[in-house]
């Protein structure tokens, strides 16, 4: 039909006429897609298949028959397989037109090679993961085994955990981690608490494994524990540092350059006091006393007549001039654990120290400001107690390295007596100082008592009803 109209309605108009073509094109062409349009409007609108309706499918070259329901979709394809979330179920929900491709993709038919292929690619990812979870789980045994006995790892280890740390030994503490894997070591012990030394109890319940209040103008002993446990002192050291240099007669003024030899390397501690830093010699005192700077007191016997080595022996000599029996000197910081002694010959030294006016007030002194270059900086003292309400310190010095704990000893006046207080290894960094608050509440109280703690067995009987 559409033929004939095309024919008669191209050779019964004239030349001027060629542009009606178009139209009639149009008409043709409408006429032809009508019939299917109007079917499938009729289609939307006819009922549910039957219940028992089959299709029969061509699959791999075997006819499968598939049942469907009354309640199946009347968009999807003939023994296209229903999934949720499917392009199929998208478009009899929202109606929407699917392109071409989509469309095809949407009414394909899943063969069994596609099943098969599935199961065994699902199979071969599980049996990967598997592997390579056992391979995790035989490299973390190996390297925590390895590390326990202190045998380097095998070399391309794959585990969450280092597996060469250099110094893991026994006690060490292994930790996941996806970004940065390391081994924690475990905190290092001081000596005090490696001999017992803590278990020993005493009335106030002191945090410090050594603790001595002296009388300073009798020398009256008035509470004492572990008194005679001789220890490493740290940076207590920095008195005695201080009374060698004056008992020089060097010149204060002195002006002296932080050099290279004064650097840490036994413990590659950090300091304030840039390489190349000139101070007199009075500011290197002070800096040590007050801020237990270790380049500043390493400066101070480098540059002692003759030397270091000169300058140990003379520290030695004064320590037994004052009657230091138990105490040893190996450097003028305190950085050595060689620079040993007990409660007693601190609390002789301390009694010395006491006469040096410099020593009192640079101990004593809460800040000083210096000049290093191209700023100034501000340095403060390591002992909070100096500026506290109700103290009265004439003298002290703090110490801490991981052999000696914290360390403290101080000159002060408490309830118009002055009292030399002693406290070594304590077990936190604010020990020493409540365990100082409470020996001077207990002198407070108590003032007239001698404390000797000995024996556990003891205390009950020590603490009376006030305790």
């Amino acid at each position: 039909m559409i033929r004939a109209v095309l024919k008669s309605g191209f050779y019964g108009m004239s030349a001027g006429r060629v542009s009606s073509l178009g139209w009639i094109l149009c008409a043709a062409v409408c006429m032809a897609s009508a019939p299917s349009f109007a079917a499938g409007k009729a289609e939307g609108r006819s009922a549910a298949p039957p219940a028992s309706s089959k299709n029969v499918v061509k699959v791999s070259g075997k006819s499968q028959a598939r049942t469907v329901g009354a309640g199946a979709t009347p968009a999807a394809a003939p023994g296209a397989r229903k999934r949720e979330g499917s392009t199929v179920d998208r478009r009899v929900n929202d109606q929407r037109p699917m392109d071409k491709r989509a469309a095809a993709t949407a009414s394909r038919v899943p063969t069994q090679a596609d099943a098969r292929g599935q199961t065994l690619r699902h199979a071969q990812g599980s049996e990967r993961r598997g592997k390579h979870d056992a391979r995790s789980l035989k490299d973390d045994a190996r390297a925590q085994k390895a590390a326990l006995s202190g045998k380097p790892a095998a070399p391309g280890a794959r585990s969450g955990v280092r597996t060469a740390d250099v110094g893991a030994g026994q006690g060490a503490r292994w930790m996941k981690a996806s970004f940065a894997p390391r081994i924690v070591e475990p905190a290092r012990v001081s000596i005090g608490q490696a001999i017992g030394l803590h278990q020993v109890g005493d009335p106030l319940e002191l945090r410090s494994s050594v603790a001595m209040v002296l009388d300073q103008q009798s020398g009256e002993t008035l509470y004492q524990k572990n008194a005679d446990a001789v220890l490493p002192i740290a940076s207590i050291t920095k008195v005695m540092t201080a009374m060698v240099v004056l008992d020089a007669g060097l010149d204060p003024a002195e002006v002296i350059e932080v050099s290279e030899a004064d650097r840490d390397t036994e413990r590659f501690s950090g300091s304030r006091l840039p390489i190349g830093s000139r101070l007199t010699r009075s500011e290197l005192m002070h800096l040590a006393l007050m801020s237990s700077e270790n380049r500043a007191a390493h400066a101070l016997g480098r540059t002692y007549p003759g030397g270091l080595k000169v300058f140990i022996d003379a520290m030695n000599a004064k320590a037994r001039a004052i009657g230091m029996e138990d105490s040893r000197f190996a450097d003028p910081t305190g950085l050595s654990s060689g620079n040993v002694s007990n409660a007693r010959d601190l609390a002789r030294m301390v009694r010395a120290a006491h006469a040096y006016g410099q020593i009192r007030r640079f101990s004593t002194a809460t800040d000083l400001t210096v000049d290093l270059g191209p700023r100034q900086t501000v340095f403060r003292s390591t002992n909070r107690l100096v500026d506290t309400p109700g103290w009265e310190i004439g003298l002290q010095k703090t110490g801490f390295i991981s052999e000696a704990g914290k360390c403290l000893v101080m000159q002060a006046r408490v309830d118009s007596r002055s009292v030399i207080i002693v406290l070594l290894d304590a077990a936190g960094s604010q020990s020493r100082f409540a365990d100082a608050q409470r020996l001077r509440k207990w002198l407070l109280e108590r003032p007239n008592e001698v404390t000797q703690p000995q024996d556990p067995l003891q205390r009950n009987a020590m603490l009376g009803e006030r305790f």
